[in-house]
């Protein structure tokens, strides 16, 4: 809902030369000074403005108006508009670099290039407004000026926010899944290292009649010999 005029000085001019509403009141629905009101109706200032009816543009009603007439303390509102037009949404166009810093966009196509081999060339064009051949002549190494680039971070140099390429990176992340690199030998976690060793268990002692007496074997096989040969 608009909450002044489309002309305020003209819709000013108008109410104070054909209603009795007072400068307050004209003040606060045009968006005016009280001052300047009374300018307008002493003359001083506004000469030149032609009146504008906002009863006629469908802005105010004549109720409204005689409400606001009949008490000083009323505040006038603009009525409802009768037909609501669609909101036109902007085209999203290449994104505008300032003269400033398109000297640094090839370090921070370099940079991109490097750290987030990732993204599509579109992409980056989004990020820093460049042109496909600027990036395929960097990463070709065949830029003009290919000797004396440095990769510089696009956020830093205030070519487009982190969240933007926060967003370009996640992106082509769901597209292209980096790589798992093979891992190497890593470092035990200390629960393990700092987990308590089981101690060998003691070997069971042998008792004294355990262990085998000779002499008695051998006595005993004499014993079975001298039986065998009677």
């Amino acid at each position: 809902m608009t909450t002044a005029p489309l002309m305020p000085k003209a819709t000013a001019v108008w109410l104070v030369d054909n209603t009795s509403l007072s400068f307050d009141q004209i003040a606060e629905l045009c968006n005016l000074h009280p001052l300047e009101v009374k300018a307008i109706a002493d003359g001083d200032a506004a000469q030149g403005i032609k009146g504008l009816d906002p009863v006629l543009t469908g802005q105010l009603t004549r109720e409204e108006i005689a409400a606001a007439e009949a008490d000083p303390s009323h505040r006038l509102h603009i009525a409802e508009p009768k037909v609501r037009m669609p909101e036109i949404k902007p085209k999203k166009g290449p994104r505008y670099t300032p003269v400033s810093r398109r000297q640094d966009r090839p370090n921070a196509i370099l940079w991109l290039v490097r750290n987030h081999a990732e993204l599509k060339d579109s992409q980056i064009m989004r990020l820093v407004g460049t042109t496909k051949s600027t990036i395929q002549a960097i990463r070709d190494r065949t830029h003009w000026n290919s000797a004396n680039l440095t990769p510089l971070d696009p956020v830093t140099l205030g070519l487009c926010s982190q969240i933007d390429l926060d967003l370009e990176v996640q992106r082509a992340a769901k597209e292209k899944p980096a790589p798992v690199e093979e891992q190497g030998a890593t470092l035990l976690p200390a629960a393990v290292t700092t987990a308590p060793k089981d101690e060998p268990k003691p070997a069971a002692e042998k008792k004294p009649g355990d262990e085998l007496d000779v002499n008695a074997v051998f006595a005993k096989l004499k014993q079975l010999g001298g039986k065998s040969e009677s």
